[in-house]
């Protein structure tokens, strides 16, 4: 700290960590899906509906609304999603946007792309 100012660093950034380690669309996918497992969890508790209850109004078995509901299982289809999230009174929002353009190490823009969010 030279005459009381703090330096700042200015290393690459995280998402540049995992693009460098090529795991940044599966640390995302994963991300998401943890967010959506919460999200339904928070939903059944607050309307005090039990997996029992959910997987029956969802006419399937209690196994496929655990995968459902494993922050880990990546592997659930949009219609079992979107079939949960009626169940609950929801609906799922997907969108696709464009990314922010991020810088490389070296200044320049990174590559734009489509995503589901």
């Amino acid at each position: 700290m030279a005459n009381g100012v703090a330096e700042v660093h200015s290393g690459s950034s995280f998402e540049d960590f995992l693009e460098d380690q090529g795991i940044r669309e599966e640390v995302e996918s994963a991300a998401i899906k943890r967010v959506l497992a919460w999200q339904f969890e928070q939903e059944m508790a607050r309307q005090k509906k039990t997996k029992r209850a959910m997987a029956a109004e969802l006419r399937t078995s209690r196994s496929q609304l655990d995968r459902l509901l494993d922050p880990q299982n990546t592997s659930v289809s949009l219609d079992t999603l979107s079939r949960a999230a009626r169940v609950l009174g929801k609906r799922l929002v997907l969108r696709i946007e464009d990314r922010k353009p991020r810088r490389g190490r070296r200044g320049t823009p990174g590559r734009r792309r489509a995503e589901v969010a």
